[in-house]
């Protein structure tokens, strides 16, 4: 191949010993230029993928001298083995293993009263967040926050019941043998982490690093006195810190560099994407490619619809079946039917087990909540699917659902979109703008909120998604909002990697 200029620059600082960040936009062939790095030289080295999939694919494009693994693999191979006779042991109910670590009674905080199952729950949930951290023991910080216990007061009741069970529960895992906690494995990786392990190479490749685990940040960066670290990802792609990840790019002590020209789309998309990445404040700006006529306008029959949510991506099936398509959903018919199911559960009087559900005693419970509180306010689409609808329309839906391969719509959410890429793309309509200020415009107008980080964020992954036509569809505000007309054809920033 023949490398572009920052791919070039890129090999320079490799072959020179230096630790690098190198941040990748959109389609701006990360995972070439790594394999341009390992090519070009005869040590040793480790790729650290995001899942397994990526590991296999990187084995075909990295010389023999690079190890392609997961961090969990490397866990596996180092201490994981030891307890390989508690994995995949038969999924149990969390009720039941809180009964094995005596969580026996209600226990009532505030106006709320949490059932052993929900205490369960907490406590489990309580040790997968551990096992995410870089923490070396288990704290009250660790516990997850319940609906309807927002408040900080209760939340510390929360904690300081749910934690010693949670300390329980992990001396539990220690052993590898027999234990009464389904081990998964999460649990290997973190006992892993705690040994501060030696990885033998010469060099790391960290992909995907602004999605990082921080347990994997911790066992990466202790590697550096013996290792040279190369972290590659895309900061504006970092969508996942609600589900405990971390972006570790910006504060990566080493030299700072970036991947702007786009292989995937031309330049009017470039431009759509910079308007993202200007919102975000992102560290770099795209490059569309001349030779790649990607178009944005309407799309009648695109190839992928992009939601926010998963209740706008069940909203948007509906509404494709019913037009008489063949529909794909990547990767949410289980958590889609759990929701259904839980909403029927709480509709006929009935009290669900669901995480999100679990502390509601009735449907109406829950209308009242996500209507009147703040914190309920991301209920609320839920609320108004199922009451328009109804829970058997929605389980009808995601049991018409076909594979990928046959359908002529697939619907996604923008998370799970996240790496793909397609031909034609329209956005979804639960894309929605942030809701007025109390101030006014010179005419009198509400002034909207500005736009928050992280929705930027997930929408500049929603329109870099294309190749040839994207309809912005339910992103249209864009263009009227002060962000947007502010950014639309702002320079770079001066400090651009």
């Amino acid at each position: 191949m023949n490398p572009t200029d920052e791919q070039a620059a890129a090999a320079d600082h490799f072959h020179a010993g230096d630790h690098l960040a190198l941040q990748a936009g959109a389609g701006t062939g990360k995972t070439t230029t790594l394999a341009l790095l390992a090519h070009n030289t005869k040590r040793l080295g480790r790729y650290i993928a995001y899942n397994k999939a990526i590991a296999r694919d990187a084995a075909t494009r990295f010389p023999n001298t690079v190890t392609c693994k997961t961090a969990h693999a490397l866990a596996f191979a180092a201490i994981g083995h030891h307890y390989a006779r508690r994995l995949n042991a038969p999924r149990r109910p969390a009720w039941q293993t809180g009964q094995d670590l005596g969580i026996t009674k209600y226990v009532r905080i505030g106006e709320r009263d949490l059932s052993p199952k929900t205490l369960s729950y907490a406590t489990l949930r309580t040790v997968t967040r551990f096992c995410h951290s870089a923490d070396p023991t288990i704290n009250h910080h660790h516990v997850p926050r319940l609906r309807g216990l927002e408040d900080q007061t209760l939340h510390r009741q929360l904690a300081q019941l749910i934690t010693p069970f949670a300390h329980k529960a992990w001396g539990d895992l220690q052993h590898p043998d027999d234990g009464k906690v389904r081990f998964d494995h999460d649990h290997y990786l973190k006992i892993w982490s705690l040994t501060n392990p030696k990885i033998d190479a010469d060099f790391l490749l960290l992909d995907e690093a602004q999605d990082t685990n921080p347990v994997v940040e911790q066992v990466f960066n202790n590697q550096r006195s013996h290792a040279q670290l190369v972290m590659v990802g895309d900061s504006a792609q970092a969508i996942y810190q609600w589900r405990g990840a971390k972006d570790v790019m910006t504060g990566f002590n080493g030299t700072a560099l970036a991947l702007s020209k786009s292989f995937r789309f031309g330049p009017c998309l470039a431009d759509e994407a910079n308007r993202w990445l200007a919102i975000a404040d992102a560290p770099i700006r795209l490059q569309g490619s001349a030779h790649v006529p990607t178009e944005l306008g309407p799309v009648t029959q695109p190839d992928v619809v992009l939601c926010r949510t998963n209740v706008g991506a069940i909203t948007e099936v509906i509404q494709l079946l019913d037009a008489g398509y063949r529909v794909a959903l990547v990767g949410g018919e289980e958590s889609l039917r759990a929701l259904a199911l839980a909403a029927r559960d709480l509709k006929e009087g009935r009290r669900t087990s669901h995480p999100e559900l679990v502390l509601f005693t009735s449907w109406g419970d829950l209308q009242d909540y996500a209507c009147h509180d703040p914190a309920g306010r991301d209920l609320q689409p839920l609320v108004d699917l199922v009451d328009k609808h109804g829970t058997g329309a929605i389980l009808a839906a995601v049991n018409q659902l076909t594979d990928e391969n046959q359908a002529q719509v697939t619907v996604s959410t923008a998370h799970k979109a996240k790496g793909r890429e397609w031909p034609t793309v329209r956005i979804a309509d639960d894309f929605q703008p942030p809701p007025d200020s109390d101030q006014q415009d010179d005419s009198g107008r509400p002034i909207p909120r500005p736009i928050d980080d992280a929705e930027a964020r997930l929408a500049y992954v929603a329109v870099t998604r294309t190749r040839t036509r994207l309809d912005i569809g339910g992103l249209h505000w864009i263009d009227r909002h002060p962000d947007g007309v502010q950014t639309a054809n702002a320079d770079p920033p001066g400090d651009a990697w």
